[in-house]
């Protein structure tokens, strides 16, 4: 089932060696020091990565990737000036996950590394931008399909670094963070634990079909039986956590509780419907991060 979804993505044409990663800076804070690499991609392009290693734990230590936009959005801070950032307020992941004692990374999405663009980072037409140029280049190779290639690249990281307990590696991802976490998560064995934030379960609950994701496909792959609760029923009973709060609601968790393998952990699966919009409050946040604390520590 697994190799459905990976052709559909078009992840074969990508996944292959990349190369090592080279670690350009490195940031000291009171809990925790925040390493940044440049990280080879297999479409001959680089993403740049932040990981956070926190202080006083024993190594190996259980890791989380936290894909998103850019580590920034996950930091809430740029490291380099010490801007604070309120857009990402609140939902900072990396920094709740290292204070929490992992190991957490975040790398840039593919909207700003796969065209050299005089736009601005939140720019949003870069998505558009990217989207297409990827298409001319790669036509096999979908915008969901490099989120994930890419996203896989981060666990490539953490997989290859002592300091990581590569049997405890967990993801967890806030709305286009939440695709890339469930994607990865569920096709990745690597991965032991999913966390994912109001990222739209069902087809019709986000803008999946806009060209940087899937592109119009998601018909075709409805016809085939190709949703998230066949995405999840691929990996079972690997442990998923749902914050629904707009995009996601009660049917989100209704979709997920159909998933097949999980008939003997239904435990396994864990929806926090807050219900308070798109942004997680701190009681929802802190829920699935007592999820992942449940199964890798």
């Amino acid at each position: 089932m697994k190799r459905n979804w990976l052709d559909a993505l078009g992840l074969p044409a990508v996944r292959e060696t990349a190369g090592e990663a080279v670690l350009t800076a490195a940031y000291d804070f009171p809990d925790y020091t925040l390493e940044e690499y440049r990280q080879p991609l297999a479409d001959g392009t680089f993403q740049r990565v932040m990981m956070a290693i926190p202080k006083n734990v024993a190594f190996p230590a259980p890791a989380v990737a936290t894909p998103f936009y850019h580590p920034e959005g996950m930091l809430g801070f740029d490291p380099k000036t010490g801007e604070e950032l309120p857009f990402f307020g609140g939902i900072e992941m990396m920094v709740h996950l290292v204070k929490r004692g992992y190991i957490a990374l975040c790398g840039e999405a593919y909207h700003l590394t796969y065209l050299q663009s005089g736009k601005g980072r939140d720019d949003f037409t870069r998505w558009k931008d990217a989207a297409a140029a990827l298409k001319r280049d790669h036509p096999a190779l979908t915008g969901m399909g490099k989120l994930t290639s890419d996203t896989m690249r981060l666990l490539d990281l953490l997989a290859s670094d002592p300091r990581v307990d590569a049997d405890r590696m967990g993801i967890a991802g806030h709305s286009l963070g939440g695709k890339m976490a469930f994607y990865a998560g569920c096709l990745d064995p690597r991965v032991k634990t999913i966390l994912a934030s109001d990222f739209g379960f069902g087809w019709g609950q986000s803008n999946w079909d806009d060209p940087w994701y899937w592109d119009g496909k998601t018909p075709s792959l409805a016809e085939k039986g190709m949703d998230h609760t066949a995405l999840l029923s691929a990996c079972a009973p690997k442990p998923f956590c749902l914050l629904a709060g707009e995009y996601d609601d009660a049917s989100s968790g209704e979709r997920m509780k159909k998933a097949a393998g999980y008939e003997a952990h239904p435990e396994h699966l864990l929806l926090v419907h807050h219900g308070k919009g798109h942004r997680p409050p701190p009681d929802a946040l802190e829920a699935g991060y007592d999820f992942l604390d449940r199964y890798l520590k």
